[in-house]
């Protein structure tokens, strides 16, 4: 027996004696030294032996006997396990019948030893033994053992191993496709792998790699399963400059209708994005590595100060996590993400409104103070078009404004632009089909349900379709080239704490049309809104007494919201946006 590193605090005694029994009580039936009518000695014990035993032959034969019995006769005996186990248990204290006696106090789990060791543990019914040995191999998962271990544990049944090993591929998808148990899968194995949503990759590019690496281990077998395999590549996502210089020309794909077909299909989404909504399939909807981190940036909290913490969402493993603190406090700002940083823009630090700005460095964890605006501003909304980043409307701190400022990342400064129609603070801003969109907000007097955007091009803003609320505190998103504006209120400044709404409008701006869609569980306004994915997120929010920690994720397939991972803490107007991969 190897001897195996881990402690397991019990004995497994097994006893044996098969010739013994058979010779000592060769002229009895084997179950009278079982008989329930004896007295039972002792109980039954976990630790107690195992005994092996097999009935003795006896001098009669099967014809004698049914000459005997006349008819058939059935005894059930209920307690005959009990009184089994309590004789074995008296043989084993008395020192009878025991020939051999196998003790394990301290096992040594060493490699290349372990699985084997499982294995029998698994046979005998050894759990704590199975559990020790597959804390032992988590311990070991590596890129280079991790497939090997994971199916390992699926043949023993080991769900925990599995479990574990499968998470450890997903996370570490990248080195494991360098390795040779990655070669060596069978097709039907790799499949399973491409059709992961939790690969943890950095973009759709690397999943053809991974495809090619497998193909080319060996090309003239694996060339048949090309098109099952490109199939689980999400082509749409993929840049069309990639599809074009290294999937299009590739000699495997190119002899074979379907993956053309595939090719075909992703080269469509690019050039008609117009289209794009009835192109939506398995393919076009991104894994969750590849779409980026969700940052919730202050707001206001229970203690009505306001947050200065930083929380982001990672959609593989629906949690939360605290990223760090703004260099102060603000409220009611605006935040932007430009050339991979993160803008936090004016706002109010609870005595004054600010026209300062500062940048996060998500690489280097570091804030930097930025030229500010010229005018400053509270209730903004803030977007990046083509570029420059946009600060509009907002308060002053004694007038709504209608102003707009842009500041040029090329020459790192604000300048203003065309102004709004209509003055507007709370005011939601987005970005659609290269337009500037302010939407509802307060103008003073009440709450807006008018709309504008601006054409960059002609520094015009021009009046689109009105919604059918007014809505203050609104928050607004885009997804598949619709603008969305989610709750909010219509209060008046006497009667802050009035109802918040639950509904939720979509705007064509194909057709300059409103629609309402499916409300949002609970009604709230100062929303933070952002696209994650194929998703749209609700953030947070105010219902009117508390400040809420809900999360909200929006499916426009089925017109349905569901409930994500909540904040760690509760927050109203917290700033969200999305940044991507590589950070």
């Amino acid at each position: 027996m190897q001897r195996l590193h881990s402690h397991v605090h019990r004995e497994t005694q097994v006893l044996f004696d098969i010739q013994r029994v058979s010779q000592k009580y060769q002229s009895l039936p084997f179950l009278a030294m079982l008989s329930p009518s004896q007295e039972s000695v002792g109980s039954s014990s976990e630790e107690s032996g195992i005994y092996v035993g097999t009935a003795p032959s006896t001098s009669y034969s099967d014809q004698s006997l049914s000459s005997i019995v006349s008819h058939d006769e059935h005894n059930d005996c209920k307690k005959h396990a009990v009184f089994s186990l309590s004789r074995m248990e008296a043989y084993f204290l008395s020192g009878q019948l025991t020939d051999v006696i196998l003790t394990a106090g301290h096992i040594e789990l060493q490699e290349e030893s372990v699985e084997t060791l499982l294995s029998t543990a698994s046979l005998l019914q050894l759990n704590s033994v199975v559990e020790t040995c597959c804390r032992f191999l988590t311990k070991q998962l590596h890129p280079s053992n991790c497939i090997g271990i994971c199916v390992f544990a699926d043949n023993q049944g080991c769900a925990s191993l599995q479990a574990a090993a499968r998470a450890y591929i997903e996370e570490h998808f990248v080195q494991v496709i360098c390795n040779q148990e990655y070669l060596l899968l069978p097709i039907d194995e790799v499949c399973k792998l491409l059709e992961s949503d939790n690969l943890n990759v950095p973009s759709e590019e690397t999943i053809f790699q991974a495809v090619m690496i497998w193909i080319s281990h060996d090309k003239i077998n694996r060339k048949e399963g090309a098109a099952r395999l490109l199939e689980l590549v999400r082509l749409p996502l993929i840049s069309p400059s990639f599809i074009a210089d290294l999937i299009e020309p590739e000699t495997v794909f190119r002899d074979d209708k379907y993956c053309q077909d595939l090719i075909m299909e992703a080269m469509k989404y690019h050039l008609l994005p117009e289209r794009r909504q009835l192109l939506q399939s398995q393919r076009t909807r991104p894994r969750k590595s590849t779409v980026g981190v969700l940052y919730a940036v202050g707001g206001m909290e229970v203690t009505k100060v306001g947050a200065t913490n930083i929380e982001q969402y990672n959609l593989r493993t629906d949690n939360w996590s605290f990223v760090c603190h703004m260099g102060g406090r603000r409220l009611q700002f605006g935040v932007a993400v430009l050339d991979d940083k993160l803008f936090v823009v004016g706002g109010r630090d609870g005595l004054k409104t600010l026209n300062s700005v500062e940048c996060f460095n998500i690489k280097t964890q570091s804030w930097t103070s930025m030229p500010p605006m010229s005018t400053h501003r509270h209730g903004l909304g803030v977007g990046v078009l083509e570029g420059p980043l946009y600060a509009v409307g907002g308060h002053d701190g004694w007038s709504y404004l209608n102003t707009v400022e842009r500041w040029d990342p090329q020459v790192k400064s604000w300048s203003y632009v065309a102004s709004m129609c209509t003055p507007r603070s709370t005011v939601g801003v987005a970005v659609l089909n290269h337009k500037l969109y302010a939407v509802g907000g307060r103008d003073g007097s009440s709450c807006l349900k008018s709309v504008e955007c601006y054409n960059p091009h002609t520094n015009r803003w021009t009046l689109c379709a009105s919604m059918a609320k007014r809505r203050g505190g609104v928050g607004v998103g885009v997804m598949n080239g619709f603008l969305y504006a989610l709750g909010g209120h219509d209060a008046p400044a006497s009667n802050p704490s009035s109802a918040r709404f639950d509904c939720v409008e979509r705007y064509d701006p194909k057709t300059d049309t409103w629609t309402t869609i499916a409300s949002l569980s609970i009604g709230r306004d100062a929303i933070g809104v952002s696209l994650l994915g194929d998703r749209l997120l609700a953030v947070g929010g105010y219902d009117g007494q508390s400040y809420l920690r809900l999360v909200e994720s929006y499916n426009s397939q089925t017109n349905e919201w569901q409930a994500v991972a909540p904040l760690n803490s509760g927050r109203g107007g917290a700033c969200v946006v999305v940044i991507k991969p590589p950070f």
